[in-house]
């Protein structure tokens, strides 16, 4: 079974399930917000994952009971499994409104499509019990509708896949250096340019951000890890920043 308790504090609960992804697939991390008898799952994931997703999460809350499914962008590793989520559930499905259409691609049965609330580009906010989630703009980041979830209770940004790791064999960053070849080629290669990287900072930058919980691999932890996080992004060249000619020419016969 997964599921590491990340955070547990006045009736708020973080729960962190990441040990779920076949190995064929790449890791993806799944992570429960209870507040107060309501609950939000971030990221549910595909198919492959949903049943034992389902009895993991059981563990800390009834899985029938979700308020919120928030997808924080259109990949399969964040909204394969929606359709069996919003038919197990009475869960409201949160995305980006550009990808609204993409669902039913998806298996999304056209009886549910009106429990998918669209999320307008500059974010929103949502209730569980009395304390507000911020949902974050996060475009391009790497999805052009893409979004991140800021808890102010428990202090912590899930930031989907900013901050990603692969194969990074620790649940929390301890050597932020040593991680850096885990995290660094994702990022050149998926983020679509400094400038958003640039954005994203300054706008995350006046939030009270105690952790950063990313859709793959390790967490950041602590106020100094975080903004060591944060300050790398701010500077990196990345997608766009790194193309040239070479790479757009026709390949040889």
């Amino acid at each position: 079974m997964s599921g590491r308790v990340l955070f547990e504090e006045n009736d708020h609960k973080i729960v962190l399930f990441e040990e779920l992804t076949p190995a064929s697939a790449v890791q993806a991390n799944q992570y429960l917000i209870v507040h107060k008898g309501e609950a939000m799952l971030l990221d549910p994931g595909g198919h492959k994952v949903f049943s034992q997703l389902q009895r993991d999460i059981s563990r800390f809350f009834p899985p029938s009971q979700i308020k919120y499914i928030f997808l924080s962008h259109q990949d399969p590793d964040v909204v394969a499994s929606i359709n069996g989520w919003l038919l197990t559930t009475n869960a409201q499905a949160l995305i980006s409104r550009l990808w609204i259409r993409f669902l039913p691609h998806f298996g999304l049965d056209s009886q549910l499509e009106n429990r998918v609330i669209p999320i307008e580009d500059r974010g929103m906010r949502v209730k569980l019990g009395d304390c507000e989630l911020i949902i974050l703009p996060a475009h391009f980041l790497h999805s052009p509708g893409n979004f991140q979830v800021y808890d102010p209770c428990s202090k912590t940004l899930f930031s989907g896949d900013l901050g990603a790791s692969l194969g990074s064999p620790y649940v929390f960053v301890e050597d932020f250096d040593a991680h850096l070849r885990y995290m660094e080629p994702f990022h050149k290669r998926y983020m679509a340019s400094r400038k958003v990287m640039n954005l994203w900072a300054d706008m995350v930058s006046e939030l009270d951000i105690e952790m950063i919980a990313p859709q793959h691999g390790a967490v950041f932890k602590g106020k100094g890890m975080v903004e060591r996080f944060i300050n790398w992004a701010r500077e990196l060249p990345c997608g766009v920043d790194l193309m040239d000619e070479g790479v757009y020419s026709i390949p040889g016969g």
